[in-house]
């Protein structure tokens, strides 16, 4: 292939900012947050923040959950509107919604259930003396609190993911930044105790969260309906909450996949953490800080892929096949340059972040050369994510099952399982061997995306 393949026009650049900065924007500004959130709670000690890091990797869990469920259905979203059929995406809506709740319901259950048990998972004793019954004490503080942000998150990803679906990702990135500032003020308050109220630690941090997240849904959920008029999907959304058979159980057929995806790549994520805490309480925290830095910059990763997302499913739909195949290579090549560019400058920061952390030497040593690892990793995940996104933007839900869950379950679990529990491998030695793992998933992406299997019309 020529290299002017892969370059787009300056039209194509410019459709392609369109969708991707406010999308990059809102994600910048959620883990720029989380990151101060994450220091704010890493001045009161190695503990609480351990404790917090536990809860936020159960909950990654079922927000991944609840992202797969809307994103299911989101498919025909994005096609519908192409195809100009406006009830198509009220259709989907409706759909998601009962998705949504049905994933709510789910996780109260398992949390009210085995939150103890699930806690205690990730308390190993390390090199470093912390107490570890102090970390599952804040561990349940933190969580006893955070169970009031599951409905809100629900209806946020509904509304918020539909209007991405049909290219306004504006007001869910106002929404978020909206969010996102009051979670910090009130973390700063709660957390510290200011203007007059109690510190709280993580409790406070858990407040706060609670108070944003509630903040974002009502935005949203406001916003969208005062537009209505220029939001036509939104009218008459609430006149029924049935969905045709037909559309249920297309949906289903591709969303069971995907969410069965999505649950054991974000569970085996979970458990590869697990197996790394088997080095000790201190290698939770340096996890934890790495991968808050990590997720900031990742931030271009997923920006790309729900530009993909978009811009491809809508091709798709819109039945321009052969230009959706165009879109596609064009925005998968942008998108490894970018983060090459990225991981450069995270490799950069990498040693100097985790000194705002109010913890040990050892700790902070050992995220920052986790960083590097992600730092180097970037340009790869780049293109392994896009590649995932093009295949869920045809439908193929079954093959991103298996490029995406697959691939965690029968490569990196069963590599970091055996290094943690059977040889005394220090903890950055084994998670290098499990990110260059990555490398094959490249490889198997590139043959799954020259196939074409993906390149399908939809709501034809």
């Amino acid at each position: 292939m020529e290299i002017k393949q892969f370059i787009g026009s300056r039209k194509f650049y410019s459709k392609m900012f369109s969708v991707m900065i406010p999308v990059l924007i809102q994600n910048v500004i959620t883990n720029f947050v989380n990151l101060l959130d994450n220091i704010m709670v890493g001045q009161i000690g190695t503990e609480p923040m351990s404790g917090v890091a536990i809860v936020n990797q159960l909950f990654f869990v079922f927000s991944l959950c609840m992202f797969a469920a809307v994103a299911a259905a989101g498919i025909f979203t994005a096609q519908y509107y192409g195809k100009g059929d406006h009830e198509g995406v009220r259709a989907t809506m409706r759909l998601k919604f009962w998705a949504a709740a049905l994933i709510a319901v789910i996780a109260f259950a398992v949390l009210l259930l085995f939150n103890e048990k699930l806690i205690s998972l990730f308390l190993h004793e390390g090199k470093e003396d912390l107490d570890l019954q102090a970390a599952f004490s804040y561990a349940k503080d933190y969580l006893g609190i955070m169970y009031l942000q599951i409905i809100p998150f629900a209806v946020i990803q509904v509304y918020a993911g539909t209007l991405r679906d049909t290219g306004e990702t504006m007001l869910p990135m106002k929404a978020g930044i909206a969010a996102v500032l009051i979670n910090l003020v009130f973390n700063y308050i709660f957390i510290f105790g200011k203007l007059g109220f109690p510190a709280m630690g993580v409790k406070g941090a858990a407040v706060a969260t609670v108070i944003a997240r509630l903040s974002e849904c009502a935005i949203v959920v406001i916003r969208t309906h005062v537009r209505k008029a220029e939001l036509s999907f939104v009218s008459q959304l609430y006149s029924t909450l049935r969905v045709p058979g037909g559309l249920v159980r297309d949906v289903t057929k591709m969303g069971m996949p995907l969410l069965m995806n999505e649950l054991l790549w974000s569970s085996g994520m979970t458990i590869l953490n697990q197996c790394y805490s088997m080095r000790g309480l201190e290698v939770v925290s340096a996890t934890n800080i790495a991968s808050t830095i990590t997720n900031l910059f990742f931030c271009a990763v997923l920006s790309m892929g729900s530009t993909v997302s978009i811009m491809v499913g809508q091709r798709l739909g819109a039945g321009e096949l052969e230009q959706a195949v165009d879109d596609d290579r064009k925005l998968i090549a942008f998108a490894v340059v970018m983060c090459s560019v990225v991981g450069g400058v995270m490799l950069l920061l990498a040693p100097q972040i985790p000194k705002a952390y109010n913890t040990s030497d050892s700790v902070r040593t050992l995220a920052a050369r986790l960083i590097m690892v992600s730092a180097c990793m970037m340009p790869f995940t780049a293109y392994t994510t896009t590649c995932y996104f093009t295949l869920r933007s045809g439908g193929k839900t079954i093959i991103t099952f298996l490029f995406d869950s697959v691939y965690v379950w029968v490569l990196c679990i069963p590599a970091a399982f055996i290094l943690s529990r059977f040889t005394e491998m220090k903890i950055l030695p084994m998670y290098c061997i499990v990110q260059s793992l990555e490398f094959i998933k490249c490889v198997i992406g590139y043959f799954f995306l020259k196939s074409r299997k993906w390149v399908n019309n939809l709501v034809a």
